[in-house]
């Protein structure tokens, strides 16, 4: 049965599970309700979140926090914390992206998933056309019937806190236990889960995951510097390193002859695996500065990339060695994150920015398009990862207030 709510009490011990650290109350202004703000606020993220946000009026403080936890109950507090935020954190435009406009339509239908905190994160459409997300800081997965808009949520074992999910062939349900070293499976027909621990308890954060042709699942795992595989016929595991340290490695995908593609958060480079003996190549990227969150692989072949360390798209040939980067509309401090190719066309975000930019970019004629990503009635990011549905819609998130959105293109 899905979750519908929660309360502030089961809010604020859902938020526990973060790691995040916090600021003390002394870097909030003086003002009533700043204590409210602190003890509410820091126990899911860091209070530096609020100065850095695009600001807010009342109005939009209130209907932003209430994404994330439930004071319905308490309108006087409700209206002393929003007073409190609009008064010292007024809009601003520090962060504003550069949009620019184009002829193709888009339409955001949004949906909130129902276990507020929890950041839900990574939509994927499975093969019975259902929507299925990762709720990290919920310990939890969900799915979502489009048509109906109806919502349910899977706990998950303690401490899994799940940063990506995965759909087989078959209709189970695959999720990255980023906190307790494992890769879990659900069956949504019986509710089994399903737990593989990783052979390594060094290996200890399981992070993006992708199937190959074959049914086998390939995964990163980034601050343990390896590359994982596991063979769902057997249970069995295999991991290796990395080629340099610190590399980190995040997002992964598969091209067409069956090689996965890894993208370093750490260094600048991607790195192809060997399917068979799991021997790694790096690829260099051309500036030290450059990171890459996450790539993508075309039909043709071309493997795209976000260089989100220094604000630009890229472009990896893999038959020539070809590299080729372009600057993303908002500048170098964009921080482009995640990344899909629909039909042709690349779309990605600018996470650095406030609202979160979705980017368009066509490589025939070159040329950005870009429009604010919503959240409800705010607009208040983050994008970590996009993948395109059958239809060649596309979908995404905001995991600052718990929204899963589906991009329905015009194109």
């Amino acid at each position: 049965m899905a979750r519908l709510g929660i309360s502030r009490t089961a809010a604020l011990a859902l938020c526990l599970f973060s790691t995040s650290s916090t600021l003390s109350a002394a870097a909030l202004p003086e003002g009533q309700g700043k204590e409210m703000v602190q003890a509410l606020c820091s126990s899911c993220h860091t209070v530096s979140r609020i100065s850095e946000s695009m600001g807010y009026s009342k109005n939009g403080w209130q209907a932003l926090f209430s994404t994330m936890i439930d004071l319905s109950a308490n309108t006087e507090q409700q209206d002393i914390i929003a007073s409190y935020l609009a008064s010292h954190f007024p809009p601003n435009q520090r962060r504003v992206p550069k949009l620019v406009t184009g002829e193709t339509q888009i339409r955001f239908k949004e949906w909130q998933t129902p276990t507020l905190g929890q950041r839900s994160r990574d939509p994927v459409e499975s093969p019975d056309g259902a929507i299925w997300w990762a709720g990290q800081w919920g310990n939890l997965i969900g799915r979502l019937d489009p048509a109906s808009g109806d919502m349910r949520e899977y706990p998950l074992p303690a401490s899994a806190m799940p940063h990506s999910v995965t759909p087989d062939q078959h209709g189970n349900i695959w999720y990255t236990g980023n906190k307790n070293a494992s890769v879990g499976k659900l069956n949504p027909s019986t509710g089994k889960i399903t737990v593989y621990d990783m052979p390594d308890p060094a290996a200890r954060d399981p992070h993006t995951a992708v199937f190959d042709s074959k049914g086998i699942l390939w995964f990163t795992l980034q601050h343990a510097n390896r590359i994982g595989r596991l063979d769902p016929s057997s249970g069995e595991i295999k991991l290796v390193n990395m080629p340099r340290k610190n590399s980190r490695p995040y997002g992964i995908k598969i091209d067409g002859a069956g090689t996965p593609w890894v993208a370093c958060n750490g260094n600048n480079c991607l790195v192809s695996v060997n399917p068979k003996t799991m021997a790694l190549t790096e690829i260099k990227l051309p500036h030290q500065d450059t990171t890459v969150r996450r790539l993508d692989i075309a039909a043709d072949g071309m493997i795209w990339y976000v260089n989100s360390g220094r604000g630009r798209l890229g472009r990896y040939n893999p038959e020539s060695g070809e590299i080729q980067e372009w600057p993303s509309p908002s500048g170098p401090r964009s921080h482009p994150y995640a990344i899909a190719v629909v039909n042709g066309i690349v779309w990605y975000n600018e996470s650095g920015k406030r609202p979160d930019a979705l980017v368009r970019f066509d490589p025939k004629t070159e040329a950005f398009q870009s429009w604010a990503i919503p959240s409800g009635d705010v607009y208040a990011g983050i994008v970590r990862h996009m993948r395109p549905t059958r239809s060649g819609d596309l979908l995404i998130h905001q995991s600052a207030t718990n929204h899963i959105i589906r991009v329905d293109i015009d194109d």
